[in-house]
């Protein structure tokens, strides 16, 4: 499978102009691809005034996505913010290259920026089937919690899309390599670059890394459209050679 990790800087709380600006990154390549994925708030940065960019899921944002993922015939996920029956959800959309979605919603607010205060949390993970590989969708602070994202249910992927800022960006290296070790699996870290309206900083650091923990991709900090291709039989033959998954702990989550 081959996968285009979208890096790049946001326009804040400007959902047409982030469309217009991500749309022109992602016709500036013309590889075919599987997946494209683009950051956590994609639309709007991470923004903690949920009602001045809200969307549903029948708006502008999500039409353009499930446009965008027919015109490119791949799937195309990110996190954008959605108003439902009066609540506001950091959501990650899946969209198919047929239109369809599957969605996750935020589980871990991160409290430090007020997220639960403006958001309400998601409960159940995601596992998205698509083209021969099971993913795992989450987003940012997510990354932190190992047992939520423990490989219960024989996922390929784990990928985490994020507005990780620069003074932490060396756990979100060492976090996402100890995902993917403890997991066996591919992991996949999307990060913004630039500052946003609170000046907060963003060096990206986007990557991939392989279920033994080794770098397909190397933490990048341009602005650009990094493609990787991910390799499902050699990670299912590591897996049955080695056979760690065999002897995980179980947890109950609360």
């Amino acid at each position: 499978m081959k996968i285009a990790l979208v890096q790049t800087s946001l326009i804040w709380e400007d959902p047409t102009e982030n469309r217009s600006h991500l749309a022109q990154k992602i016709t500036g390549f013309m590889e075919e691809v599987d997946l494209i994925v683009l950051p956590e708030m994609f639309s709007s940065g991470f923004t903690m005034n949920p009602k001045v960019v809200a969307e549903t899921m029948q708006g502008e944002t999500i039409l353009w996505l499930q446009h965008l993922a027919k015109a490119k015939n791949c799937a195309i996920t990110g996190s954008l913010v959605i108003e439902e029956k009066g609540n506001y959800y950091n959501r990650l959309v899946f969209v198919f290259p047929n239109g369809n979605i599957k969605s996750y919603d935020k589980r871990h607010l991160f409290t430090l920026a007020g997220e639960h205060k403006s958001y309400t949390a998601g409960i159940d993970k995601l596992i998205v089937e698509y083209k021969g590989f099971r993913i795992c969708p989450l987003v940012c602070y997510d990354l932190r919690f190992p047992v939520f994202s423990r490989n219960e249910e024989n996922y390929d992927v784990l990928l985490y899309v994020a507005n990780w800022p620069k003074p932490r960006v060396n756990a979100w290296d060492i976090l996402l390599k100890a995902r993917a070790v403890e997991n066996m699996c591919y992991t996949i870290g999307v990060n913004r670059i630039g500052s946003d309206h609170n000046k907060h900083d963003y060096v990206g650091h986007s990557q991939v890394v392989d279920f033994l923990g080794d770098y397909i991709l190397e933490p990048q900090e341009a602005d650009a459209v990094f493609i990787v291709e991910l390799n499902k039989a050699k990670l299912i033959e590591t897996r049955n050679k080695l056979a760690f998954l065999y002897d995980r702990d179980k947890f109950i989550l609360q």
